[in-house]
């Protein structure tokens, strides 16, 4: 039988979930395969992939005979098939993925014209262009033809974000842009305020003493937006987050943190830093 391979990219915030996972649930070494998909480069919009995971997205896993084409199936393979048994995941992975507390999309967004202006003059705008620019390039490939519909959404919807940076559009695009953006970490903040607290228990971790299935979720979530506001993957790393909640993180969330960041798993996987 052969072996799992795990597409994979280093700055997806994703494919951290399953990276930790496997750094913890005692898989050997070489036991997975990984293929990097360059997300920056837009490697993901090649027909190729798109025949894998229709998605285009991060993580992908395909295993016996199987794909699993999103985060959630493919860390429950893993953690379902692992050395080690640990905690099964419940609900709070569904909460934790819904769109209102998506955490890709703080690495875009922008509130007002002086983060406009550093997003479009920075790597949102490097980012968004070469999306752009190969989903134009991979959409009229002849093996493309059966992915029309999504090559033709992905690049309206890219498209639209690249125009605000570029400042092509109305100016009422862009306050309705700078009002969702401002929503989105308004609810961002008050999950980590209000949410997280209810949830976590006083020490260790959702799955127990150790991390279990949630927990790989977490963590890569956590990650993800202590680095879009700078921060760092040591012990005191969450206090970027203060940027946002404009308080103290709880107390639960920065022992969370403390003991996620003591882990050889975290420190492998964000040894080049949080993303």
């Amino acid at each position: 039988m052969s072996k799992p391979v795990l597409y994979t990219f280093g700055l997806s915030v994703w494919a951290a979930t399953p990276e930790l996972a496997i750094a913890e649930l005692g898989y050997p070494e070489g036991a997975i395969d990984r293929r990097v998909v360059n997300l920056v480069e837009g490697a993901n919009f090649t027909p190729e992939f798109l025949k894998l995971n229709t998605n285009a997205t991060l993580p992908t896993l395909e295993a016996d005979g199987k794909v699993y084409t999103n985060t959630k199936d493919v860390t429950h393979y893993l953690v379902e098939n692992a050395p080690k048994k640990v905690a099964a995941g419940t609900a709070f992975i569904e909460k934790l993925h819904e769109n209102k507390y998506d955490p890709n999309f703080p690495l875009l967004l922008v509130r007002n014209e002086d983060e406009l202006k550093a997003s479009a003059s920075g790597f949102p705008l490097i980012f968004v262009q070469n999306r752009q620019n190969a989903l134009e390039k991979h959409s009229q490939l002849p093996e493309a033809a059966p992915f029309k519909a999504i090559y033709d959404e992905k690049k309206a919807a890219n498209g639209g974000l690249l125009a605000i940076y570029k400042g092509e559009v109305p100016a009422d695009v862009t306050r309705g842009f700078f009002a969702q953006s401002i929503a989105h970490w308004e609810a961002l903040a008050a999950f980590i305020l209000d949410d997280l607290p209810a949830a976590l228990p006083a020490s260790g971790f959702l799955g127990g003493a150790e991390p279990g299935e949630d927990d790989f979720h977490l963590a890569a979530w956590l990650a993800r937006l202590a680095s879009v506001r700078g921060g760092t993957a040591d012990k005191d790393g969450y206090k970027a987050l203060e940027k946002e909640t404009k308080q103290p993180v709880p107390a639960k969330v920065a022992a969370y943190w403390a003991a996620w960041s003591e882990r050889p798993s975290w420190k492998a996987v964000y040894a080049g830093g949080l993303h």
